[in-house]
């Protein structure tokens, strides 16, 4: 069993898969519509993919509809918090030696939080 893509509701496909290209190093892989729903796919170096799905009319719950967050892994929490153009911090870099890692929570353009991931 693998993951294949994390499904995203968002208000803008393109703004969104934007930002992921941007801010992230994201790349766009593909995308279709089916009925008034548009779904645009990024991907980073290994494949895996987000799914952006934009339903014409219709705008995502405040809390990303029920949604956590997603984990990105980066070489310096730090410099990646800073360079980001972020839409919010949920939580600024701080040390989880528990868990072996620096993290930093931040949203994207959808109030959708990412983590930002570096190994201690």
């Amino acid at each position: 069993m693998e993951i294949l893509h994390t499904c995203l509701n968002v208000a803008d496909a393109d703004r969104t898969a934007d930002w992921y290209v941007d801010e992230l190093g994201f790349e766009r892989s593909w995308e279709f519509t089916i009925d008034d729903t548009r779904n645009v796919y990024v991907a980073d170096d290994s494949g895996v993919e987000f799914q952006l799905s934009d339903t014409a009319g219709e705008e995502p719950s405040a809390d990303g509809d029920r949604y956590d967050h997603v984990a990105v892994g980066v070489d310096d929490v730090d410099a990646a918090f800073e360079a980001l153009d972020h839409h919010g911090v949920v939580e600024a870099p701080t040390d989880h030696p528990e868990a072996g890692a620096r993290v930093a929570f931040v949203k994207d353009p959808d109030g959708h939080v990412v983590e930002l991931i570096e190994p201690l």
